[in-house]
């Protein structure tokens, strides 16, 4: 952004020579904003999106847990199961039972909002880690054998609100799904009309976006869970290959 302002203000002042000289002092000043967390935007007044504190993140997405299990009325000791073992299996065991006591202390009986929760994940949170979350809403959902309309719905509004793209949470959807060349499809976000070539060009595309290496940073469970939809879009693919014979 910057090599391109400093070489059209080069260009006005010294033409050719003064635009290839911006360039290379806005590619300069371009990598160095980079490296220092955005820095220059910070400074001219652009937004920077802050971080979240591990305890708060936890006690946040439990909170998106609880909306997602007493969505369809009831609460199922099979989905509050699935929830402790995830919580174990990403944090361990002392520090999930910290995090369930805290949200039973101070936050169980106050009105969750979905679109409080959702909205202050969207603003700390990168994209893969909510596309992550928003999977992780779904096992919940189907952990006792089915997705309600209820809870789909929840999902879908916590969804909105967590900024994610409607291809993408159709595509997360489709993978709670039984599998058939119709939620194939939209778990590879395209239509069933899609070339040969686009089939595979939307696998190499979906392949890239639910990368486990996208959640390195992330602890184990999370890495679990990008890896079954790394898994659900090489399914995905191989159902259409073999319905279309290539």
């Amino acid at each position: 952004m910057i090599k391109w302002l400093l070489a059209v203000l080069g260009f006005m002042y010294m033409r050719y020579p003064g635009a290839i000289i911006g360039f290379i002092i806005g590619t300069l000043l371009d990598n160095w904003n980079r490296s220092s967390g955005g820095f220059l935007q910070s400074m001219m007044g652009g937004k920077q999106a802050s971080s979240v504190s591990p305890g708060d993140f936890e006690l946040n997405l439990l909170s998106l847990c609880a909306l997602v299990i007493k969505a369809d009325g009831k609460v199922s000791q099979t989905e509050l199961d699935y929830v402790r073992s995830y919580f174990v299996r990403a944090y361990g065991k002392e520090r999930a039972n910290a995090t369930f006591r805290t949200f039973n202390d101070v936050i169980k009986n106050r009105e969750l909002s979905a679109s409080r929760i959702s909205q202050y994940l969207a603003s700390r949170t990168q994209y893969p880690t909510r596309l992550q979350i928003t999977h992780f809403l779904f096992g919940i959902a189907q952990a006792d054998g089915s997705v309600s309309t209820s809870e789909a719905n929840m999902i879908q509004q916590i969804a909105s609100y967590l900024k994610i793209g409607a291809k993408d949470f159709e595509s997360i959807k489709a993978m709670f799904l039984k599998q058939t060349p119709e939620s194939a499809y939209k778990i590879l976000e395209i239509d069933k009309s899609a070339s040969d070539a686009d089939v595979k060009k939307a696998y190499r595309k979906m392949v890239k976006k639910y990368h486990p290496d996208k959640l390195e940073h992330m602890d184990e469970a999370y890495k679990k869970g990008a890896r079954e939809k790394f898994d659900k879009v090489q399914e995905a693919y191989e159902t259409i290959q073999k319905e279309r014979g290539f």
